[in-house]
């Protein structure tokens, strides 16, 4: 990996544990009724100074209620508020709309269903997965975390020698297609510096969020092509991993050679991807204003996407759980 990414990784880790630090009261409030975690640059072990802390906050039910009362929720929103601010982090996205407590019911008993995507624990449920990383009531969050994965791999017992995890994968693929499809519903003809703000948003989503998932696909395409199956346990060690881990593990797979090349080259793409971005909003709008360089921006975004394409293919070698990523 390169130097980049690991001051990234170091540095994103110092910020978590002050963030930490700083919260002791409210990681009292949510002991043993409900985790906050932390999704987007911080949750991919990635953040730089001018990265934004995106959060979701997942609790237990105490009969129908949310264990964690209303009061307590608003006190702990009001302590991740007063700690961003202390440490120059931008404040939640939406005016703190998306600052939303769910229980573990939530985000299981919807999977499957036309509420899920109304009410957004489509996303949280998936973010949990491919990009988390606990900030209060770590335990709570791996359990919540092990529930989420009892739920794909329900059929597991019966299958256990040949599970692929379709229902997963089926729903990783729509969280991307969902990605590209917002972005695509809000371009029409717009003045010049909305146009650059929706390229920055494209060139950004092209990386991080392909990434986020197809890191995911590929790790346990990997799995799947080497035992025929992909446990429970499997699952978990995935979600362990942040996406740029998982082209990490996929390096130390010795009967994937034919993939390495493709791989070593998404992970200098990435790095260059996160020096590019390393930059105020204004700054690199500013960029995506200058046509020469937006279109440089644009080639790199293809020539990643292409990289994870090929990287697909290497790794499943159009047999089965490869042609259920595919078609």
């Amino acid at each position: 990996m390169g130097e980049l990414l690991d001051r990234r990784r170091n540095k994103t880790n110092e910020r978590i544990e002050e963030l930490r630090k700083e919260l002791r009261q409210a990681e009292k409030l949510c002991a043993g009724k409900a985790c906050v975690y932390a999704i987007g640059s911080f949750g991919r072990g990635e953040a730089s100074q001018h990265s934004d802390l995106d959060l979701f906050i997942v609790g237990r039910k105490k009969g129908k209620k949310p264990s964690l009362p209303r009061l307590d929720q608003i006190s702990v929103k009001a302590s991740l508020i007063e700690a961003t601010r202390k440490f120059g982090i931008p404040d939640f996205s939406g005016d703190g709309e998306y600052l939303t407590h769910y229980t573990v019911d939530e985000l299981v008993e919807t999977l499957g269903k036309p509420e899920d995507d109304v009410n957004n624990t489509f996303t949280a449920r998936l973010l949990l997965l491919l990009e988390s990383r606990p900030l209060l009531e770590e335990s709570l969050h791996s359990h919540i975390i092990s529930e989420v994965i009892d739920a794909y791999w329900r059929d597991y017992d019966d299958h256990k020698n040949d599970f692929n995890p379709t229902f997963l994968a089926n729903d990783i693929l729509r969280l991307w297609r969902t990605f590209c499809v917002n972005y695509e519903a809000r371009t029409s003809k717009e003045p010049e510096i909305k146009k650059a703000k929706r390229k920055l948003k494209n060139y950004k989503l092209k990386h991080s969020r392909l990434l986020t998932c197809y890191s995911a696909l590929l790790y346990l395409l990997a799995v799947s092509a080497k035992n025929k199956t992909v446990s429970r346990a499997d699952a978990a060690e995935m979600v362990k991993l942040t996406p740029t881990a998982r082209l990490e593990w996929l390096l130390h797979q010795r009967r994937l050679t034919d993939a390495h090349s493709g791989i070593r080259k998404l992970i200098q793409l990435y790095e260059k991807f996160l020096a590019n971005t390393d930059a105020t909003e204004e700054v690199l709008i500013e960029r995506f204003l200058d046509l020469k360089g937006s279109r440089q921006y644009i080639e790199e975004q293809h020539k990643f996407g292409d990289l994870v394409f090929q990287v697909l293919g290497a790794i499943g070698q159009q047999k089965g759980f490869h042609r259920l990523l595919v078609v």
